[in-house]
């Protein structure tokens, strides 16, 4: 008989990664907040934790944003009991379209869009996917086509808030 002596071995853990563990937290946090908020409209949220995405996607970078996204919308998910439903398949259509269009934009040559241009970008993009999921799975109905240009407006309003609210907080994250 073969024995092997197993060692354990040690993770070091940085700042940075305390740092990223607690925007996670945040941002789920956040999620499950405005979860609970009513909506007049179905798709009517503020989008707030999508300010721990965009502060993530510029201090860190697109991974670490990407990596918060999918955390966030699986553990909201599991702890709302809606793992696998139709709010889930749109929030993760969403999340995975914003995350997309996230990451053309960080590469596009020059300085970037800076919080507020990635916050709009990801705002549209992820309502622009919800939508098209509810009407291509869920809805295919085209009387939800009266909704596009309201739900749109409210992404680029959401969207130019959550990125003053990130341009506003990044100079105290960067510290």
């Amino acid at each position: 008989m073969v024995h092997l002596k197993m060692t354990p071995k040690t993770i070091q853990t940085t700042r940075d990664d305390f740092l990223v563990a607690g925007l996670a937290g945040l941002a789920i946090t956040i999620h499950l907040l405005e979860s609970a908020l009513p909506s007049p409209v179905p798709g009517f949220k503020p989008g707030l934790a999508n300010v721990v995405t965009i502060i993530a996607l510029m201090v860190f970078g697109w991974r670490t944003a990407a990596w918060l996204t999918f955390l966030r919308i699986i553990v909201g998910s599991l702890i709302f009991g809606s793992f696998l439903s139709p709010t889930f398949i749109l929030s993760l259509s969403g999340g995975l379209a914003s995350i997309l269009v996230l990451g053309l934009a960080v590469s596009l040559p020059g300085r970037g869009l800076g919080p507020i241009g990635y916050s709009v970008v990801a705002a549209m993009a992820h309502m622009a996917a919800q939508f098209y999921v509810a009407y291509q799975v869920f809805i295919p109905h085209p009387g939800l086509l009266h909704l596009v240009p309201i739900l749109m407006t409210a992404a680029v309003i959401f969207g130019l808030l959550s990125g003053m609210v990130c341009q506003a907080a990044l100079p105290h994250i960067k510290r």
